[in-house]
């Protein structure tokens, strides 16, 4: 039982499902084979929401979604991330078919009009498993397989890479990072167990979630220690709360802050930023791999 939910139901996918690519297979940003480490990767938000935290819900509108994805892919962004269920602390659970009825026309767009991955932002294994036919090629569980652990088998049998999160329904930790490389290995555990392959998995510190601003920034400037669990690391700060209260700033006003936190989670050697502010991220990005990790422009020849 997490978060009001009761998680028990699952419909197994077929033996014969088509495998989607690997991980270490994809084609990112610009026609680039994804190669961890060579840099940052930007995954941009769409929220199908009416009540996202950050105000940039686009509900059913499905025009507004598809000129939203082409403008992150023209931008920079290397992923898409598309949710249909509000995240933010006291926001009404969401039935897996109301997600499905927001997320399906979306995802079926998608998958015709961009060049990018598509992952879908869900906990549900239903909802995942509907979500992967009509064109998502990733699972994001803010949950981290803890509500729903027959997602894990949805992610195996499609062999659809998966990015675990660590969440908690309260913030109380007994030793912070211990505790929560714990629940991530937890989460790891579950995957491998199901048949997710290890170059299949993304893990998240789930900044803002379960934890308080202390705890994030804690997170953020001891970022380097979560490399030590083995996987590539996905950090997702923008326009949160934590910033908000650091700046004193409505979340409108967030965007320098968000740029501070990315750059640094750079730093502490995210793989991947989910931002909703592609354009300027994306040149957060690349200032920040030209410094930390050596990345240089095509043509570079200064």
């Amino acid at each position: 039982m997490l978060g009001g939910f009761s998680l028990c139901y699952y419909t197994p996918m077929t033996p014969d499902a088509a495998p989607l690519t690997r991980l270490n297979a994809l084609t990112v940003a610009q026609g680039e084979l994804l190669a961890w480490g060579s840099r940052t990767y930007v995954m941009g938000i769409i929220n199908l929401s009416p009540d996202s935290f950050s105000g940039d819900g686009l509900g059913g509108d499905l025009p507004a979604v598809v000129e939203q994805a082409l403008r992150f892919q023209e931008e920079g962004a290397d992923f898409l991330d598309v949710g249909a269920e509000s995240t933010r602390p006291g926001a009404s659970p969401v039935s897996p078919a109301e997600e499905l009825r927001r997320l399906i026309p979306a995802l079926e767009s998608l998958a015709t009009q961009v060049n990018i991955p598509v992952s879908v932002d869900t906990y549900k294994a239903p909802v995942a498993r509907q979500a992967l036919a009509a064109g998502a090629g990733l699972i994001n569980d803010v949950w981290g397989l803890k509500a729903d652990p027959e997602l894990a088998e949805v992610a195996a049998v499609a062999g659809a890479p998966l990015i675990l999160m660590h969440n908690q329904e309260t913030r109380r930790y007994r030793q912070l990072l211990p505790d929560i490389f714990a629940s991530l290995q937890h989460s790891v555990a579950l995957a491998r167990q199901a048949g997710v392959p290890k170059d299949n998995i993304i893990l998240d510190p789930g900044i803002g979630f379960g934890k308080t601003p202390d705890h994030n920034l804690e997170i953020l400037r001891r970022l380097p220690e979560f490399k030590a669990l083995g996987f590539p690391l996905l950090v997702g700060t923008s326009r949160k709360s934590t910033i908000g209260y650091v700046l004193d700033l409505p979340v409108e006003q967030r965007l320098e802050g968000t740029a501070a936190t990315v750059a640094l989670a750079i730093a502490g050697g995210a793989d991947i930023v989910r931002v909703h502010d592609v354009k300027e991220m994306a040149r957060v990005c690349r200032m920040s791999d030209a410094i930390v990790r050596g990345w240089r422009p095509q043509g570079w020849n200064h």
